[in-house]
């Protein structure tokens, strides 16, 4: 078992948006001079984070073959574990990481896209671990090539995997994604549960989206609806090997939070931290890159979160599929120039306890927090 020093800052201080926004601008500006070189040096700086971490139970020769990509493997020190069915060995195994997202190492599950024999294991990890919210970023196939096995019924109606019961409620789309509320049942047990499917298609895989907006956009989205409903259980973030876009997404939406704080971001230290947890999270130095300029859009006032209308249940989203880098699956991004949203009014307590929830480890320890600061 691998062992981290975890501190927990009491006193954390806050600044205000335009000081974030000025300071990040700066960094990012000195990081892409002299052709992107402090971006590539901080980069290569993280190529050996993790790689010392043992992989055994995903390299088991019973396992193997749900492993979607056989050099992709969960670190065994934070891997999901199933339940274990029928008293048969390795069947609590399931390509899966838990990460961290700024309150605790379990905020986030990050996995491959389901295969079709695991499918069953899948939904069945998303009702162990009492997740509500799926986030997806990946088309289902680029080309001819499957990137993620479909594993809910894109119209409305019912399939079942294993014992769990999966049903499409309603579907609703907004500029460049879809949010689909999903039933779960387990077979025998009256107990319903819902679940909020939110699906970008428009990511190519091992690459960026076309613009920072559209994804600024989807993620400030995602981030309000995770604010306003209880966490119940983490959520779950996907791509086709869950390591390069979900590692990107994973990293955007945590640096988001703090900011939204008043907390200043550092893209180097989260992308450090996901890595200790699943490997290669942000898998090349273009989503790296495109993390800063995401963050730098959103601070600077770009694209906020825009409610998905509701579409008819029948239309066909197997059709967005990625046709290759900057590929919108047959759909424009739309561009907006809003201010990205003001948290709500917190109480005292909330506005001392949340900011050392979110942090983790990326700020240093002589910072201190002004309860009545809320640059939000």
């Amino acid at each position: 078992m691998v062992k981290y020093q975890t501190i927990i800052f009491h006193r954390v201080q806050t600044f205000s948006r335009a000081q974030i926004v000025q300071e990040f601008r700066l960094r990012c500006q000195a990081h892409a001079a002299n052709d992107n070189k402090g971006f590539k040096q901080e980069f290569e700086e993280l190529d050996l984070v993790g790689k010392e971490l043992p992989i055994t139970a995903g390299d088991l020769e019973a396992n193997r073959e749900k492993n979607r990509y056989p050099y992709i493997l969960p670190y065994d020190h934070c891997r999901v574990r199933l339940s274990v069915q029928n008293s048969q060995p390795h069947t609590d195994y399931i390509n899966a990481n838990f990460v961290p997202g700024g309150g605790s190492e379990r905020d986030f599950i990050c996995t491959q896209g389901p295969l079709n024999n695991t499918m069953a294991d899948f939904w069945r990890m998303v009702w162990e671990q009492n997740v509500r919210i799926i986030v997806m970023v990946t088309a289902l196939k680029h080309k001819d090539i499957v990137l993620c096995d479909k594993y809910w019924p894109l119209q409305q109606g019912t399939v079942y995997h294993g014992l769990i019961q999966v049903t499409t409620v309603i579907r609703k789309q907004g500029p460049d994604y879809f949010v689909t509320t999903i039933n779960l049942r387990q077979r025998d047990c009256p107990t319903d549960r819902l679940i909020t499917h939110y699906y970008y298609p428009a990511w190519p895989d091992r690459g960026i989206p076309k613009d920072s907006s559209s994804l600024c956009a989807f993620t400030e989205y995602v981030r309000q609806q995770m604010e306003a409903i209880p966490r119940l259980g983490p959520a779950v973030v996907h791509c086709s090997a869950g390591v390069g876009r979900s590692g990107t997404f994973v990293t955007l939406l945590w640096l988001m939070q703090l900011c939204a704080r008043g907390i200043k971001p550092d893209v180097r230290a989260a992308v450090e931290d996901l890595r200790l947890h699943r490997m290669w999270m942000v898998q090349n130095q273009e989503q790296y890159i495109f993390v800063h300029q995401c963050l730098l859009h959103w601070l600077s006032g770009g694209s906020s979160a825009r409610r998905p209308q509701i579409q008819g249940a029948s239309s066909n989203i197997n059709q967005h599929s990625s046709s290759g880098r900057g590929s919108s699956g047959g759909r424009r991004h739309r561009h907006h120039r809003q201010t990205a949203p003001s948290d709500q009014p917190q109480t005292a307590m909330q506005q001392i306890l949340n900011p050392g929830n979110l942090l983790r480890r990326l700020l240093p320890s002589s910072s201190s927090f002004n309860p009545g600061s809320n640059a939000f």
